[in-house]
């Protein structure tokens, strides 16, 4: 089922690109026609070429809306119920101070070489085309300074954001998928539940039926991702077109490099620990991989992202820890981004920033991406909320936006890859890594866990 399903989401990507190309470079026939028609009185004239392209796209963006509602459905339950089950089988609460210690250490680490990899690849760039072409720059028509996005940047505020983590009613965040404070509220359950050992059980055994009917559900959901990635494909590149990827091509292919390189380096850093396993691990995560690239979203990954780590040997009691908080603390394609295209933007309007300037904002960058999971554009609004800080302006997100969607597409995946070699590499230190299922092979009902050891 998995070979399958990953087959036909590829299909559907393919598709989608064929279409949206054609759709995008046909609009002027279509729109000819409805001129055509709205003479003869049948439907009122057509709309301006990138209006009409926006309401094809908004038809075929309705699947894909219905197909993330229904993984958002999936999220709050599923994290709740998992983390709970996951610290309650423990044992004690050493195991699970030891366990923590060791996730965030990892995370801390991983977010600053993904932010010192931007750093570096801008600065790479910046001296390949200094040495081809002295003094020319980027070479793009600037927006005016005062420019402004439009996006929320009250809502990265620190001190907000340190009261933020904690919920005021678990009920809320469950209904808002606050997935931090679903987290900060199920590691209080779980702890209680070690606390009142046997009086407990229940609601143990309660959480853990739960965790798998919401699996179940997963196995529903995940039959209709090939349509929604092809619908999500077919929108983007009808509004867009596959033009915007060659206008701004040197920023879209150098971002793409760097996450090249920092796949090597996370699985290079999972080899280290786990051994020649680092290297079946993408056999195991391709199908969330692919499923979080093709609809910009880490979110709709999640659950399958959970089942596969359990197939490849992470015991549930580690995955279902481990994994929520990377949701949190470790999107590592995002943070690679945001220093990159925040010092991009600095570069294009002459803005000369010093080494100790850039490590400052690195730092900066490194608190406010905290728990931006579920955040619509996240990673701009971080950027936006930064760049003012350091006399960058804001209307140079103007220039990157048309492409972000595809740039999303790939710190997408790459947020995937970090968390599944993340709790990989936990389990190993943990002494707990089992001996992994077929990758192929799914349950053939409700995909719960192996037993939780």
């Amino acid at each position: 089922m998995a070979k399958r399903l990953t087959l036909y989401i590829m299909i559907g990507l393919v598709l989608g690109l064929l279409l949206g190309t054609a759709i995008n470079y046909g609009v002027e026939s279509i729109r000819t026609f409805l001129s055509l028609l709205a003479s003869w009185g049948w439907i009122d004239p057509p709309e301006a070429a990138p209006a009409l392209l926006k309401d094809i796209a908004g038809g075929f963006s309705i699947i894909t809306t219905i197909f993330l509602r229904l993984i958002k459905m999936i999220i709050a339950p599923l994290v709740f119920s998992t983390l709970v089950v996951g610290i309650a089988h423990m044992g004690d609460t050493a195991s699970l101070g030891r366990i923590g210690a060791r996730t965030m250490g990892w995370f801390v680490t991983a977010s600053l070489i993904s932010l010192s990899l931007g750093l570096l690849l801008f600065h790479g760039i910046e001296f390949v085309i200094d040495a081809v072409a002295p003094g020319t720059g980027f070479g793009f028509s600037l927006p005016a300074p005062d420019a402004t996005v439009g996006l929320d940047k009250a809502a990265f505020d620190l001190s907000k954001w340190i009261t933020h983590v904690v919920p005021s009613s678990i009920v809320d965040a469950m209904a808002t998928n606050e997935i931090i404070q679903i987290v900060v509220f199920s590691v209080f359950a779980g702890v209680a539940l070690l606390a009142i050992g046997e009086r407990g059980a229940p609601i143990v055994k309660g959480a853990e039926a739960l965790a798998a009917m919401m699996l179940q559900i997963t196995d529903y959901v995940m039959r209709i991702a090939p349509l929604a990635v092809f619908a999500a494909i077919t929108a983007t590149i009808t509004v867009n077109g596959l033009g915007i990827i060659v206008t701004l091509g040197l920023f879209v292919g150098s971002f793409y490099i760097g996450l090249a390189v920092l796949w090597l380096l996370l699985f290079g850093a999972a080899f280290a620990f786990i051994g020649r396993r680092a290297f079946s691990l993408i056999r195991y995560i391709r199908e969330p991989i692919l499923l979080a690239f093709s609809t910009a979203s880490s979110e709709a990954a999640y659950p399958r992202t959970l089942e596969a780590l359990d197939r490849f040997g992470v015991p549930p009691r580690i995955a279902s820890f481990v994994l929520p908080l990377g949701y949190s603390f470790n999107l590592d394609g995002s943070m690679m981004y945001m220093t990159f295209a925040t010092l991009f933007i600095a570069r294009v309007y002459g803005i000369d920033l010093s080494i100790g300037t850039q490590i400052i904002m690195l730092l900066v960058l490194m608190v406010t991406s905290k728990g931006i999971a579920g955040v619509p554009r996240a990673s701009l609004v971080v950027i936006a909320a930064v760049m003012g800080q350091f006399g960058i302006p804001e209307a140079g997100l103007l220039l990157i936006l048309p492409v972000d969607q595809f740039l999303d597409m790939g710190r997408s995946g790459t947020n995937v890859v970090g968390n599944a070699v993340a709790t990989a590499v936990v389990a190993k230190w943990e002494g707990a890594l089992d001996e992994p299922e077929p990758p192929e092979i799914e349950p053939p009902h409700a995909p719960a866990h192996r037993a939780t050891t």
